[in-house]
């Protein structure tokens, strides 16, 4: 009988075997995409399962290996691995049936190693979710950086080559460089690796070695994009939308800030961080992250790229909220990880789509196109929402559990900075959607109709959208946006049990 224990190994080898399935069948590729959502599937039911488990008390576990004392390599579901692995597994579904459609509308070569690497990457990201400790979790780091890296490079070319060498040697430098020697100096100061409720450094480590390893742990979990260390994200947008979608809302960066969040919650601990002189200078490092790529995000004609320091920003709202270290903070964190995961994903899924059905990448040439993308454009302005923080969507609660968390601290200034971060994040996703449904295609208008008298129109005819495998899972994800704000309260209840140990 299958054990719950055993369904955690599970969880990481599922996504390995479709991996081989998929290489087996790469010949054919109508069987190979069918084991890919197969696999995405499987690992759906195994996760959908153990959460079940969870929320009925559980806590399943699993050594795969024994050295040294307080280094295993092991897993244990606790409930912020739990909701990490259900956006994975949830958003790899979705991710698959976009990546046919993106893949075979664009012809795009070497399609079977694609899909191996991909599933390679998804069972790094369940290493992540799971890890019991600080060990494990450096492996499965590691493990994702690798496995992406041929998905970064996948066009061959040298801009492409160029960016993976950018993304693979920030991640593996900051990783090797500051996020291993913390992770010994921890084991050093306290015997212990464990992911431990409460924190295990109290007692241990005085202000000054905590401030270090602070910045080594935020530092060297280069995929949170902390500035200055975020040029690999931007450099990474030279490979394929499904890609982009990978690194910015089903893993790579999610595992970031996981990490991030874990490490503060159950390495440092709350009630030992909080009064620290380290956090609050953590906290104005992520407010400049936050307003500073929102910034250059508005500069960016390449729809991508602006996406890329989008993200940047709304990574750092979960450094922001772990810095700010009150119960209500962390809990606006963990929330952003799944609000900005289905927000983000939306609109990479738009830009995608885009780039299928007209072959345009930078905004400027955007005029008109929501008229003949409805769908698309649309699925764009919902995800947009999300993101900017507007009711009644999910990213939303996400701002505003922070907010709680900042006013729990005393830091009113933090509402400042998410108030102005707002007002950056229409300024840099808005006028993308007034441009495709109000502004005439370019050519159209001559002379140019000028700006506020443009009118609209959408006739059946007009709409000439991508593949269906590619308007579908942006409508799918952006109706999951509107979903998620009505099903706050059982996400919180949830997180409780960490957030007050």
């Amino acid at each position: 009988m299958l054990t719950p224990d055993l369904q955690v190994a599970l969880a990481l080898v599922i996504p390995l075997i479709g991996s081989v399935g998929i290489a087996l069948a790469g010949s054919a590729p109508n069987i190979r995409e069918t084991v890919t959502l197969v696999t995405a599937g499987a690992l759906f039911l195994n996760v959908i399962s153990l959460l079940q488990v969870v929320l009925n008390g559980g806590a399943p576990e699993y050594s795969l290996i024994s050295n040294l004392p307080g280094l295993e390599i092991a897993f244990k579901i606790e409930p912020l691995g739990m909701i990490f692995a259900m956006v994975a597994s949830t958003l790899w579904i979705i991710n698959s049936i976009y990546s046919i459609g993106y893949m075979r509308g664009n012809r795009e070569p070497k399609q079977t190693r694609f899909y191996i690497c991909f599933g390679i990457a998804i069972s790094a990201a369940m290493g992540i979710a799971f890890a019991e400790n600080l060990l494990t979790l450096f492996i499965f780091y590691e493990v994702l950086s690798l496995s992406t890296y041929p998905l970064v490079t996948h066009k061959g070319n040298d801009a492409a080559l160029k960016g993976g060498r950018i993304y693979l040697g920030i991640l593996l430098g900051t990783s090797i460089g500051l996020f291993l020697p913390a992770i010994i100096w921890t084991w050093v100061l306290t015997g212990t690796t464990d992911f431990t409720p409460g924190g295990i450094l109290a007692g241990h480590a005085t202000p000054l070695v905590t401030a270090i390893l602070l910045f080594l742990f935020m530092y060297g979990i280069g995929k949170a994009a902390l500035m200055p260390i975020h040029r690999w994200l931007p450099s990474a947008m030279v490979a394929p939308t499904p890609v982009s979608a990978l690194l910015h809302a089903v893993a790579v960066v999610k595992a970031g800030v996981f990490s991030v969040l874990k490490v503060v919650i159950y390495i440092f601990g709350i009630d030992f961080l909080n009064g620290q002189v380290a956090t609050e200078i953590l906290m104005w490092l992520a407010a400049f992250t936050l307003l500073a790529a929102s910034t250059v995000a508005l500069t960016k004609d390449n729809l991508k790229a602006r996406l890329a320091y989008s993200t940047i920003s709304q990574l750092a709202y979960i450094v922001l909220a772990a810095s700010l270290v009150t119960p209500m903070a962390m809990a606006g964190g963990a929330m952003q990880i799944v609000m900005h995961a289905f927000g983000k994903i939306t609109l990479f899924f738009c830009a995608g789509a885009i780039y299928t059905a007209t072959k345009k990448t930078e905004i400027s040439d955007m005029r008109g196109l929501g008229r003949q993308m409805p769908f698309t454009f649309f699925a764009f302005f919902i995800g947009s929402l999300s993101i900017i923080g507007i009711p009644p969507l999910g990213g939303s609660w996400a701002k505003f559990y922070i907010m709680l968390g900042a006013v729990e601290a005393e830091q009113l200034v933090v509402l400042a900075v998410l108030l102005i971060s707002s007002l950056l994040n229409i300024a840099y996703l808005m006028p993308i959607v007034v441009r495709g449904f109000f502004y005439p295609p370019l050519g159209k208008s001559d002379p140019e109709t000028p700006i506020g008298q443009e009118q609209s129109f959408i006739t059946r005819a007009s709409i000439q959208e991508a593949p269906l495998l590619c308007v579908a899972p942006p409508v799918v994800t952006a109706f999951g946006c509107l979903v998620l704000f009505f099903f706050i309260d059982p996400i919180y209840q949830f997180l409780l049990p960490i957030l007050t140990p």
